[in-house]
């Protein structure tokens, strides 16, 4: 299970809270509030109604609003505005409060550095540069990026990740790749580096998480242009209104007008988006996903296909044992005996989980007197063997036709059911190797990838959000099949290059389908940079990582669903608060309208279906309530709404009822209740 890491917890300290008051002050600079209009116009209608408040409170004329009324509606107005510019300044604080804690990481760490006649000198790793070679001995911390060259040693990553438990890094393998900041718990390191200083992924992450100065992502421009939009309407119906009553002898205040004004653009959704956009990327990172755009967090909500390497993904890595199976006449003792001595000098992770299968279901075979009598011969990609010789024994565990081509260089023959059990295994989606000694194939064993705990159940959430799945694979199509219909994927590409991956994404891109990818090797880079929605594993190459848009610190491909749900909650948050926001007005409208003209046109008291004491009472509670459902609504934006995997007809339906009904209702309600509490206070 993921944990939170401990120092990213966003809980909001002294020192966190100073940083957000202050950002929220500074933010009421009119040439920041510019870039949000909808807040800029409660802000020209803050300034307006202070310096009317201020005229009033110094000269006396013949028509203006009660000294009070304008100072309370000035007062919400400013209140208004600093809630909204608090939830934004909230949301980055939080990154900020991330950015600080990973910072602690960046300390100076003293390397190791190989000079090229093999001495070592002592650097700080800030002139460690690219190609460099380090050594890092246990109890020292990586002091860049950088990719194993020799060694093997268990990291602890719990800095980036969280995870308490260590992994296990070494060279040769996907898992050569260390990152700044982790320590070495064991055994020591060769480290070529791979980044030069301000360079590593902990430097970039720190730079992502507190860019303050966040590019807008494309649905919030579109959400932004329907907002200046509203804006634009609502501000010439609010400027016909005075000719209107001057037309009806009702004289309408500026003070009125700018209140009337507020209420009716979308200041709800105009005060949260940034917020929602931000707390989008803090929820990712939470779940020790690095998202390196709010774009790649809304793109995940509209992803339309994900494709999964197999191995890693929906199988647990690599092909593992299952069973021996012995030919006539061979005891299955003999023939893990052999396959024991056969996988001893086998360092591929297959030939590993074959010593401890033997190991754990029939016991050690080999002794030190084996040892010293028998020379070893590692497996090879050439001959696809492994095994050893002594004067009288040659052992050998490999491919099927590479045993049998090695028997039959020594006069042997296959088993008569040879071809027969083999061709089972690859119908049920196995892989057989063979087993040999001397010039006699003693059995077969049963490699299977073993398919991860709860696949199924993902896929089956992931087709009920709309999100079709194909399963990558380098496995022939019979077997990529097999494992297809076994874990509930909608198709799969078998045989796959990284040539194929690349084409399969551009045809489902020339379709119309935004497409996401899961890879953590040098060979998918190029797929994850094609991909709308690339997610490199942590523990991969650093070109997968620079090719991606996301990264898993973690190094969970499965994580994939919460990635695309994160996205999907991000989209329907913004679009739930803005279906309220916009539902909000109808209600406003039937507060104030009916407030403002009800002298001149008594007709228009059937609209009063509130009842409200006076029009100034209106015209407050309006305005009041408009400041505090920012407040009420601020934690539901950095939360977000909670996302379930239903159709999208359902999702909408779901939307219009909870917050375009309740969004109608609620002003209503709260607007009464001001009112009425106005009147008891005798504020009215």
């Amino acid at each position: 299970m993921t944990k939170s890491v401990p120092h990213m917890r966003s809980r909001i300290n002294k020192s966190m809270f100073q940083d957000i008051m202050s950002m929220t002050f500074k933010r009421l600079n009119p040439f920041y509030l510019q870039k949000n209009p909808v807040m800029f116009v409660v802000f020209i209608g803050g300034s307006l109604t202070s310096l009317i408040c201020l005229r009033d409170l110094l000269y006396s004329i013949p028509f203006h609003e009660p000294l009070w009324f304008t100072a309370s509606i000035s007062f919400w107005l400013w209140f208004t505005l600093l809630f909204a510019n608090g939830a934004e300044a909230i949301a980055e604080g939080k990154g900020k409060a991330h950015a600080s804690s990973l910072k602690a990481l960046a300390k100076e760490i003293k390397a190791h550095r190989i000079l090229k006649n093999g001495q070592e000198e002592i650097v700080p790793a800030s002139e460690l540069r690219r190609d460099d070679i380090v050594k890092v001995q246990a109890g020292e911390f990586i002091p860049s990026d950088g990719e194993i060259i020799e060694g093997i040693a268990a990291i602890d990553e719990s800095a980036i990740t969280g995870e308490s438990a260590p992994v296990i890094r070494e060279s040769d393998s996907d898992r050569s790749s260390v990152t700044a900041g982790t320590r070495v718990i064991s055994n020591s390191l060769l480290v070529r580096i791979i980044a030069n200083p301000g360079e590593s992924f902990l430097d970039q992450m720190i730079h992502l998480v507190q860019a303050a100065k966040r590019q807008k992502t494309p649905n919030e421009i579109a959400l932004q242009i329907l907002l200046v939009g509203l804006t634009l309407i609502f501000l010439i119906v609010c400027a016909t209104l005075i000719p209107f009553g001057l037309y009806f002898h009702d004289k309408i205040s500026l003070t009125v007008t700018i209140a009337l004004l507020v209420c009716l653009i979308p200041t709800t959704i105009g005060g949260l988006v940034s917020a929602i956009g931000i707390s989008g990327i803090e929820r990712a990172l939470r779940k020790n996903i690095l998202a390196m755009s709010g774009k790649a967090v809304e793109t995940a909500g509209d992803v339309d296909v994900l494709l999964l390497d197999k191995t890693g993904t929906i199988t647990l890595g690599n092909r593992m044992p299952v069973e021996f199976i012995p030919f006539e006449g061979v005891d299955i003792k003999e023939l893990a005996k052999v396959v024991q001595l056969s996988s001893f000098a086998d360092r591929t992770p297959e030939g590993k989980s074959i010593i401890e299968f033997v190991q754990k279901n029939y016991g050690n075979f080999i002794d030190e007197k084996d040892i010293a009598n028998l020379t070893f011969i590692p497996f090879s990609a050439e001959t696809r063997m492994s095994g050893c010789d002594n004067k009288s024994l040659s052992v050998r565990k490999g491919s099927c036709d590479a045993i049998q081509d090695f028997i039959e260089k020594k006069g042997g023959k296959r088993p008569s059911n040879f071809a027969q059990v083999t061709e089972q295994i690859g119908l049920e989606g196995g892989t057989p190797l063979a087993v040999a000694q001397n010039d006699k194939i003693l059995g077969i064993i049963h490699l299977k990838d073993i398919i991860k705990p709860g696949i199924h159940e993902r896929f089956k959430r992931l087709r009920a959000m709309g999100v079709r799945t194909v399963m990558i694979t380098g496995d022939n199509p019979f077997t990529a099949q097999t494992i297809a219909e076994e874990v509930g994927v909608d198709t799969f590409l078998a045989e796959a290059t990284p040539e194929k991956k690349m084409k399969l994404i551009m045809e489902e891109q020339a379709k119309g389908y935004l497409v996401a990818m899961t890879g953590d090797g040098t060979n998918d880079a190029p797929a994850l940079a094609q991909a709308d929605l690339g997610i490199a594993m942590n523990s991969g190459t650093q070109a997968a990582k620079e090719a991606a848009n996301m990264v898993d610190l973690d190094s969970n491909p499965t994580k994939i669903l919460e990635v695309i749900e994160i996205g999907k909650q991000l989209l329907m948050t913004r679009g739930c608060l803005t279906t309220f926001s916009i539902a909000n007005d109808v209600a406003k409208y039937f507060a104030i309208i009916p407030a403002i003209f009800v002298l001149s046109l008594p007709e228009l008291e059937a609209l009063n279906i509130m009842h409200l004491v006076s029009p100034h009472s209106a015209v407050l509670s309006a305005v009041i309530f408009n400041a505090l459902i920012i407040v009420i609504l601020i934690p539901l934006a950095l939360r977000g709404v909670k996302y379930r995997p239903l159709g999208a007809k359902s999702l909408l339906a779901r939307s219009l009822l909870i917050y375009g009904v309740g969004g109608i209702l609620v002003p209503f309600i709260g607007i009464k209740l001001i009112d009425m509490l106005l009147v008891n206070m005798s504020l009215i």
